[in-house]
């Protein structure tokens, strides 16, 4: 088939490294250049002629295709991402572009789409995100990337970790990196929360019991630390141990055996033991609820996972995470977090950390069958801030984030607002302007300054 492009405009688009191709108002290709050869695997001969549906095997094709949407309302689309199958079965990520095809009286004889290969954006991008990322674990900010800066010196030593971090900021997932980088990564990883039981099954559970230990003990069961073998034993919220289960613990720790109920002989403790906790370990044991010595015990190498409103600069990726794995789970295709949703996230305190965050994006799924996540999918306790209005302009979420940053200093160091300033970069006067206009109200506990709005 003829190509309906002219000849100096063909040769200008052979030369260029983005694939071009036309189409008819039939849907059939007029035109295909050499690099669009090149990206699909299909040569022109084979392409002309035929429908785009049957040479271009678009994620896109069908009632969502760009170029059917640019025809439709004739708007052009610039640089959406999605991805083609060559005629090698391989998947290529790529960015199109559309536009109308008119002839000299201004009639639309069909369309136009441009198309770039991304596979090494992608890779470069995947190279970029291994360096923040081990495991599960990923991140872009500095108080992150330096806990993940010591895990492989972790992961290859035996010795007892202790995670200490606020409910919800992944210390199980950290735990599970530990295990999972480590030499024992292919023994089990055995997870116990010490604070969702109460002393005597928790004792069973650990220890496990022999047949007849106690009525109702009809058969041997094996405890936590025989079914983690070689591997990993976490224990959460470790901090909720009761004195007389502690001491029992610190013998295990100490001598490596642990005897189960009813028995009369000690077995081998060989699980490496993660420890975690919400709890101050460091007070419990000055007001004497937490032993010294297993304090000390489990206290060999700490680690400190953030909260979120520390590490902020990582919502994106996470939130990037959640809806990739949402879409997996529920399959779906929800495209992601509008710019407006993503700014009102990033500007929200997160009491409850990452697990609230999880359940934010999750509790938007169910609201948002198609498209992007937008600002009304968000839970209400996230868009309270939004004006009584319902609209929320960008402005709003600016200030809501520079309010969530102002407070964040102040709380930092006891509301004096000099030391404040100074961490913020901001003139004292400067800073009280902003407190003002964004109604941040100071306790005031000597009743000097009380703030308005």
């Amino acid at each position: 088939m003829k190509p309906v492009v002219p000849i100096m405009t063909e040769t200008i688009l052979e030369s260029i490294s983005d694939g071009v191709f036309t189409v008819d108002r039939d849907w059939r290709i007029t035109s295909f250049n050499r690099a669009a050869e090149l990206i699909t695997g299909i040569p022109r001969r084979e392409a002309l002629g035929r429908r785009c549906a049957d040479v271009f095997r678009s994620s896109r094709c069908g009632d969502d295709c760009p170029l059917r949407c640019t025809l439709a309302d004739q708007k052009p689309i610039i640089g959406q991402s999605c991805y083609i199958v060559t005629s090698e079965g391989r998947q290529v990520p790529i960015s199109i572009s559309t536009a109308v095809l008119r002839d000299a009286a201004g009639r639309i004889i069909g369309g136009a789409e441009t198309f770039r290969d991304l596979s090494e954006v992608v890779m470069l991008r995947a190279r970029l995100e291994r360096r923040h990322r081990v495991g599960e674990l990923a991140t872009k900010s500095a108080v992150m990337r330096r806990v993940l800066e010591i895990l492989p010196a972790i992961a290859d030593s035996p010795s007892t970790v202790l995670i200490t971090g606020e409910t919800g900021t992944g210390k199980e997932m950290l735990a599970r990196t530990i295990h999972e980088s480590g030499s024992g990564a292919k023994e089990p990883f055995v997870a116990v929360n010490c604070g969702a039981l109460p002393d005597t099954l928790l004792e069973s559970e650990l220890f496990g019991y022999k047949k007849g230990a106690f009525t109702g003990a009809v058969r041997d069961k094996p405890g936590r630390f025989s079914l983690a073998r070689r591997g990993t034993l976490f224990l959460d919220e470790i901090g909720e141990v009761s004195p007389s289960l502690q001491v029992k613990l610190l013998r295990v720790l100490q001598e490596r055996v642990f005897e189960p109920l009813g028995s009369v002989r000690s077995e081998p403790a060989e699980a490496r033991i993660i420890a975690a906790t919400n709890r101050d370990l460091s007070e419990l044991v000055r007001t004497g609820r937490f032993r010294e010595d297993l304090y000390y015990r489990i206290h060999v190498v700490s680690v400190q996972m953030p909260p979120l409103r520390e590490r902020r600069e990582d919502i994106p990726l996470l939130v990037q995470d959640f809806v990739a794995e949402f879409n997996h789970i529920q399959n779906r295709q929800v495209q992601g977090v509008s710019s407006e949703a993503l700014s009102l996230l990033m500007a929200y305190g997160w009491p409850g950390n990452i697990r609230e965050l999880k359940n934010a994006v999750e509790r938007a799924f169910l609201l948002c069958r198609t498209g992007s996540i937008e600002i009304f999918h968000l839970p209400e306790e996230i868009t309270a801030a939004i004006p009584a209005g319902g609209a929320m302009t960008m402005r709003d979420v600016n200030d809501l984030i520079e309010a969530q940053a102002i407070r964040r200093a102040l709380d930092a160091h006891g509301w004096k607002r000099s030391a404040a300033a100074h961490e913020l970069g901001l003139h004292r006067s400067t800073l009280f302007r902003k407190m003002r206009e964004l109604g941040i109200v100071s306790p005031a506990r000597d009743g000097r300054w009380r703030g308005s709005r």
